[in-house]
């Protein structure tokens, strides 16, 4: 799933939906793609038309959310809170879920401290400090979301 290029990354939601959507044999992948995207009405149109998905720019100084940033955080937080690494975030996850009664409005609060850890690891060139990552979305556990 790892690419530099933006339409190959586009591409692979794309086919993971189609898939899905007419019961094709998936990878497990896909099948985590599909999911995601099947929680996320709001983008089902965007993915009915490779056209479109492909052609578009997302410009964040606008107001845009980019919905294959949204949807590639989505499974990273899954991937994170599956493996619990960093260690205790599946709790913290858990607890979540437990306030909201909501797994995917847990993902939406955990995303702000997952895209800051990304963005300063990538300004610093570092790698992304787990230790402070998980702070920040302990805090969110703390102050009651």
């Amino acid at each position: 799933m790892f690419s530099s290029d933006r339409d190959q990354l586009r591409r692979q939601y794309l086919l993971a939906w189609r898939k899905q959507q007419q019961g094709e044999p998936m990878t497990p992948l896909e099948a985590a793609i599909a999911q995601v995207v099947a929680d996320h009405p709001e983008y089902h149109k965007l993915l009915s038309s490779e056209e479109r998905a492909l052609g578009r720019e997302y410009l964040p100084e606008q107001g845009e959310t980019n919905p294959f940033l949204h949807m590639g955080m989505h499974l990273a937080l899954r991937e994170q809170v599956h493996t619990n690494r960093p260690k205790g975030i599946r709790a913290v996850y858990q607890e979540l879920v437990r306030v909201t009664g909501d797994p995917l409005e847990a993902e939406h609060l955990m995303m702000d401290s997952l895209a800051e850890s990304l963005w300063l690891a990538q300004r610093d060139g570092v790698a992304p400090d787990e230790r402070a990552y998980l702070k920040r979305l302990r805090k969110l556990v703390k102050r009651g979301l």
